[in-house]
């Protein structure tokens, strides 16, 4: 048998999950049609709502969520590490929820980070959409958002600029008469690709051109190789734009079996930098982004959100760095 939620009960009632916290708790601030109307359906369902009734309780626990999708753990060590780092500073505990796409479904991961009685939540997670955020924030808990640019209430955001880093990076071949770019999808990070093209458009724009070279993968295709072995037969570009390494060490593979040579027929950048950049051949030239300071920063902008600081800042941008490498030319 399916386990009735708060959402089931929710959704029954026609409310929104706080005003179902709030009947749960014996809040005087709901009306009382509404309070009978979300008591009937708890009593409809079957909803035992104790566990989540001791959660929902306004203590402090010193304790942050994390809630990072579990594909991103190679990209995500350094930033839980400065997360980590500031979390033993402030005696904070950090508590990891996972996302498997497919598998853990995001409203459950809410439920939990509910019951367990957090003080915050830091996510880096570019598939959470503010409605799913909206859910958090009708809780009054505090929420920073790590690699995305967001607004809401009580959400703070700490971020790189990735439309403005490919704004200036294509900018400069255009200038150069190298109008040829293309950007690879990156199925697993879609916010990123937005903001790679939002960038890259915005210098075409600049320029009185129109970019049209945003090439998505087909379903047919399992990977960026399997995709780029073939289209790279009929399609030549200037400069070709992977997010991750192993999309930009497709892109080399590719352009090496038809024989276009990387980079004096074409020029390759990765816009994660790892250690991998450095080790493949040619090395890739790519955007040094501060993993760690993501995470550091995160932690410490939640900590004036806990206590209420006048001067914190919702909206941090982080600096980045281009760095070529053989892959370019420059």
């Amino acid at each position: 048998m399916k386990r009735v939620t708060i959402y089931d009960v929710a959704k029954d009632a026609g409310v929104s999950l706080a005003t179902v916290s709030r009947v749960i708790n014996g809040s005087d601030v709901v009306k009382t049609p509404t309070k009978e109307r979300v008591q009937a359906s708890i009593e409809k369902l079957g909803y035992k709502p104790n566990a989540i009734a001791q959660g929902l309780a306004l203590q402090k626990t010193t304790t942050i969520a994390l809630v990072i999708p579990e594909a991103s753990f190679t990209y995500t060590g350094q930033i839980i590490n400065g997360l980590i780092d500031v979390a033993k500073i402030y005696n904070y505990n950090i508590m990891l929820h996972t996302i498997t796409e497919g598998i853990t479904s995001i409203k459950d991961v809410i439920e939990d980070i509910i019951k367990s009685r957090v003080d915050g939540v830091i996510i880096y997670n570019n598939k959470l959409d503010m409605s799913e955020m909206a859910e958090l924030s009708n809780f009054s808990i505090p929420i920073v958002v790590i690699g995305n640019k967001v607004k809401g209430e009580n959400v703070s955001c700490v971020y790189v600029n990735i439309e403005k880093a490919l704004k200036e990076l294509a900018l400069k071949y255009l200038e150069e008469g190298k109008t040829k770019i293309a950007i690879l999808e990156d199925r697993k990070n879609h916010y990123s690709c937005e903001q790679m093209v939002k960038g890259v458009k915005a210098a075409f724009a600049s320029k009185g051109l129109k970019f049209d070279s945003y090439l998505k993968i087909p379903d047919t295709d399992r990977t960026s190789y399997a995709f780029l072995s073939k289209w790279l037969k009929d399609h030549k570009y200037d400069l070709m734009i992977g997010n991750r390494d192993s999309q930009a060490m497709a892109i080399l593979n590719a352009a090496r079996e038809n024989n276009i040579k990387v980079p004096e027929n074409m020029e390759v950048v990765c816009i994660i930098d790892t250690k991998y950049n450095s080790m493949v051949r040619p090395q890739l030239s790519s955007f040094s982004i501060p993993s760690y300071d993501l995470g550091a920063v995160s932690m410490r902008v939640m900590t004036k959100m806990l206590k209420n600081e006048p001067d914190g800042d919702h909206e941090i941008e982080l600096s980045y760095l281009f760095t070529p490498r053989q892959s370019t030319k420059n």
